[in-house]
């Protein structure tokens, strides 16, 4: 294959050396082949000790992956006294010798080693699923928590936005991207393979996804947008076979209405914001004639909220739930109410609003737009939120003042008539 640059000669490598196979000889302990990865110089010994370490982990069961993670935490850390002592040395004179030895003594050993281990072919894609079985543990070995900081303080670097590619994604991709678009969609289900042509095929439908050159068959997040006129406040219309379809020159409103993060080991490494931004950006090009950028987004705790309040004598609250999903224009006033003073004024423990979607938008520097009570009839929809959705509108003069706001104040941006529901809700 030809690639012309420096640029496309450097992602061409990092893609080869990504299938290039990775089979370890068994035989030496893990643990004495991670003492002699961190101790070896040469590159052909990183890389094969690398290679053998990482075949010896895909072959574990998960005791063995345990003992395996207790033993980085264990032999791996910082050594406190050395901490204190370099930085006391480092107070004393200040210079750059003395700095180089207190951050070095301050990194765990266990970054040295995760950065020897990414020498090996698809490393990368291998230490994602690695924190991907470390997160499932930490619930039961919370000590584990410090290793969990060493791979978020590398994949923090390694998956910069720097290094993200955006691609689209089509009815013409291959089929092995197809196939992961429906296995990791998360937000509203994709059946079969009609049911994915008719978000990717169609001219007025879009997928974007996020890839990274050491993982170029994983996407890493996508999103779905629906082109469309004005807001919509129906997935079941978004979604249906039958819809009339558009000519994207005649659409004024890009609807997002699924951002699925695909890679469970890159939990807490945000891609969202910029995904949106670049898509943003991208549909303004090709469609100068849009004017407004929104989701159609779950309420994923709202039916929960709405229990607790039923549990504790709130007959309001109750009400909404027997009548899930509302029919009459009054149940739906009812639920659109409880559902914009959920939004918000429920807070967290750390005093963001409760609802997860809703902490993502807001400090990407989106508003609270409107409320829709039969948006999601789907079980799950009704089940989360009693079949209500949200649109978050990302006006482009004012996301950066929104996100300003939300992020050193808490203030939530809505407009009049959600603020009118919520406070409606309380009287």
């Amino acid at each position: 294959m030809t690639r012309t640059g420096y640029l496309g000669d450097l992602l061409g490598q990092l893609v080869e050396r990504r299938f290039a196979p990775l089979r370890g000889s068994p035989g030496k302990p893990v643990a004495e082949m991670c003492a002699a990865l961190l101790a070896g110089e040469g590159e052909v010994s990183t890389m094969r000790l690398a290679r053998d370490i990482l075949a010896a982990y895909a072959r574990m069961d998960m005791g063995a992956r345990r003992e395996f993670f207790a033993m980085l935490a264990r032999d791996y850390d910082i050594i406190p006294d050395a901490v204190v002592q370099a930085a006391q040395d480092y107070g004393a004179t200040g210079d750059a010798p003395a700095l180089s030895k207190l951050l070095e003594a301050a990194e765990p050993r266990r970054q040295a080693l995760f950065r020897r281990l990414n020498h090996a072919p698809g490393a990368t894609t291998g230490l994602v699923r690695m924190r991907r079985d470390l997160l499932a543990l930490l619930p039961e070995m919370p000590d584990l928590a410090r290793v969990d900081l060493d791979f978020v303080h590398l994949f923090q670097s390694w998956f910069n936005r720097g290094f993200l590619v955006l691609r689209q994604v089509t009815w013409e991709s291959p089929a092995q991207l197809l196939e992961k678009i429906i296995d990791y969609e998360a937000v509203h289900a994709i059946g079969d393979w009609e049911a994915l042509r008719a978000r990717v095929g169609p001219e007025d439908r879009r997928c974007f996804a996020f890839f990274h050159p050491a993982m170029p068959d994983e996407p890493l997040i996508f999103v779905q947008v629906a082109l469309v006129r004005g807001v919509p406040g129906s997935v079941q219309e978004l979604l249906a076979s039958d819809r009339p379809m558009l000519d994207p020159a005649e659409a004024d409103t890009a609807a997002f209405y699924s951002i699925s993060n695909c890679q469970a080991g890159l939990k807490g490494i945000s891609f969202g914001n910029s995904l949106i931004k670049q898509v943003v950006a991208l549909l303004r090009q090709e469609l100068p004639d849009l004017r407004k950028f929104v989701t159609l987004s779950p309420i994923p705790g709202l039916g929960a909220w709405l229990r607790e309040r039923a549990e504790g004598g709130d007959r309001a609250a109750a009400s909404v739930l027997e009548a899930a999903p509302p029919r009459d224009e009054a149940a739906q006033t009812a639920l659109r109410r409880l559902a914009a003073l959920y939004l918000l004024e429920v807070k967290d423990k750390r005093d963001r609003p409760r609802d997860p979607v809703a902490r993502f938008h807001l400090n990407n520097g989106a508003l609270v737009h409107d409320i829709h009570a039969r948006a999601d009839l789907s079980d799950r929809g009704i089940a989360q939120s009693c079949g209500a959705m949200v649109n978050y509108l990302y006006d482009l003069d004012q996301v950066e003042a929104n996100h300003e706001s939300f992020a050193s104040q808490g203030r939530i941006a809505a407009t009049r008539s959600v603020r009118q529901l919520a406070r409606a809700a309380q009287e």
